[in-house]
């Protein structure tokens, strides 16, 4: 899988990146989720794993030929959005050898692969009135 850079959200030690795979996906690497009062609160399925991003994040997006990358609607594949703001992202965990070489993934970090079209589905607003950003 050959990966194309989106962009990260830097700050000295952390880099929760985003980038576009070949094969109509993105991959999302973020902060490994170790924290017990949330991993309970979720249900991960075998071979899925959990990352945690700033939603800032997905404003590289834009990169990628999207008019936005505000995230508007906070369902799978983000299953929580923390107390500090940022989210939970659930997707299968990356195995690919070709992508994991062009990542630069320290011990702390995790990464996902998901479907373009769901983190697309995000961006798209809502018409319903139960409208509403998790808690």
């Amino acid at each position: 899988m050959k990966l194309r850079f989106l962009g990260k959200n830097s700050t000295p030690g952390d880099s929760p990146t985003l980038y576009a795979s070949d094969q109509d996906s993105y991959v999302v690497q973020g902060w490994k989720v170790l924290a017990n009062d949330l991993l309970m609160q979720l249900d991960i399925p075998a071979g899925h794993t959990v990352v945690e991003v700033p939603t800032e994040l997905f404003e590289h997006l834009t990169k990628d030929g999207l008019l936005s990358g505000e995230i508007k609607k906070f369902e799978a594949p983000i299953v929580l959005v923390t107390e500090q703001g940022t989210c939970i992202v659930q997707g299968p965990e990356m195995r690919d050898g070709e992508a994991l070489s062009q990542m630069r993934l320290p011990d702390y970090e995790d990464c996902i692969e998901v479907p373009m079209s769901s983190i697309k589905a995000l961006l798209e607003e809502n018409s319903g009135p139960d409208h509403q950003r998790p808690a």
